[in-house]
């Protein structure tokens, strides 16, 4: 598996799709690495005739982990965050934009098209205000501006995420543990196939996952404080996917980041959770597609 130095550290990452197409990046959420990205959709931008680049955030996969620096127990930082009060982490979401820009020089591309799920889309934000002209186009899926108002997790959705692995270095305990996980957060009306979803999870425990890298993933996230200001800024076209039954990151968080880009189009799909389902992949892919031309 590539890596490349960047911002300072190691980032995994692969590339697919027709060599001299037109780049787009994928960049997935809390704690999931590159193949976390269901392969209908990478390959469906693939046949949209766009150079597909996935990486593994830091903290996760085989890019670096980041150990050391300030740690706030996750229950007070989500009090602090919610106070509007500082949040003492390692990084924030600004670090990791810097990653994902890290990249893109090391791989030589100059403007890319830069999709970002969850945490990822987060991330693709703060890319798209800070470095404008290195993003052609923005897609914001099942994410928020960081205002904790319009973000509120249903109880049990949070408690799923908020858990570990009963053996975290184990990949079966690890793969029951993200089964379990997306069964609460994910798309009840498009339940996925028992079996696929087993493989999917039991993929990213193959390939990395670390609990650890979770907490300080979000502890990023919190530490990033309300983005609104910031998100207003935005100026690259800009396209937001939410579900109308995300029992994590509710659709009034994307409604919001509709809102505060300019001309921003929303898009929002009927009994998606936060996940992926793969009833709407075909849709998906034709919207980011069309989006990015």
């Amino acid at each position: 598996m590539p890596t490349v130095p960047a911002n300072g550290i190691s980032i995994a990452y692969e590339t697919s799709g027709p060599a001299t197409g037109p780049p787009l990046v994928l960049v997935m959420g809390l704690g999931m690495p590159l193949v976390f990205w269901p392969d209908a959709l990478v390959a469906g931008l693939e046949k949209a005739g766009y150079r597909v680049i996935r990486l593994d955030n830091r903290d996760c996969g085989l890019s670096s982990r980041i150990e050391g620096g300030p740690h706030t127990p996750i229950p007070v930082a989500m009090a602090r965050a919610v106070l509007g009060m500082e949040v003492p982490a390692p990084y924030t979401l600004a670090d990791m934009a810097g990653d994902v820009l890290g990249l893109l020089d090391a791989l030589g591309v100059d403007r890319a098209h830069v999709v970002g799920a969850s945490l990822g889309g987060m991330v693709a934000q703060v890319l798209a205000a800070r470095s404008p002209r290195r993003v052609a186009s923005l897609v914001s899926i099942m994410s928020g501006s960081g205002n904790p108002f319009v973000s509120v997790a249903r109880p049990r959705a949070l408690s799923a995420i908020l858990h570990r692995p009963e053996r975290p270095g184990d990949a079966d305990s690890v793969t029951d543990y993200l089964v379990h996980v997306m069964g609460v957060i994910g798309s009840t009306r498009h339940p996925a196939d028992p079996v696929s979803m087993r493989e999917h999870c039991a993929r990213v425990a193959r390939r990395g996952y670390d609990h650890h890298g979770i907490a300080r993933q979000m502890l990023a996230m919190l530490a990033s404080g309300d983005r609104r200001a910031e998100i207003a800024t935005i100026r690259a076209p800009t396209l937001v996917i939410h579900g109308d039954d995300d029992p994590l990151i509710p659709r009034s968080a994307g409604r919001e980041v509709a809102r505060l880009v300019p001309a921003a189009k929303l898009l929002e799909l009927e009994g998606m959770g936060h996940d992926l389902p793969a009833e709407l992949i075909p849709g998906i892919v034709t919207a980011i597609a069309s989006h990015c031309r």
